[in-house]
């Protein structure tokens, strides 16, 4: 009797596996972080109904276009925009590059740097 109050011993499909990666999770469709979440459940992939009502009419209109489905389609007012923020994202650049061939201070560099990583934080957001 004892032997079968006992559980079976776990085959490589029962076993729960505990989600391991700290590293944080973004919505697939506007880049925003997500809340951590328990190891219980699926994962979320979006940070709530209209980000995952976007993606999906994305999907569809991938489908019924016959377009590769890790294509990407901007419109011309987004790819200005883009080409808008990667001039802002050189300029900086090159303002660092000007200002330490002129021997700016150290306070001076750090100041610049502190603007390109905010172009660069801004640029990951292309939606």
């Amino acid at each position: 009797m004892r032997e079968l109050a006992e559980d079976p011993p776990l085959t490589g499909d029962e076993r729960v596996v505990p989600r391991r990666s700290n590293a944080p999770k973004h919505c697939g469709w506007c880049g925003r972080r997500l809340p951590e979440a328990g190891n219980v459940g699926r994962r979320r992939r979006y940070c709530g109904q209209s980000c995952r009502q976007r993606a999906y009419e994305r999907r569809t209109a991938l489908q019924r276009s016959g377009l590769p489905e890790d294509a990407v389609v901007l419109s011309d007012t987004e790819i200005a925009a883009l080409q808008d923020r990667l001039f802002q994202l050189r300029c900086a650049a090159e303002d660092i590059v000007t200002a330490a061939q002129d021997g700016a201070s150290a306070g001076e560099l750090r100041e610049l740097a502190a603007e390109i990583a905010a172009s660069a934080r801004d640029l990951e957001q292309l939606r």
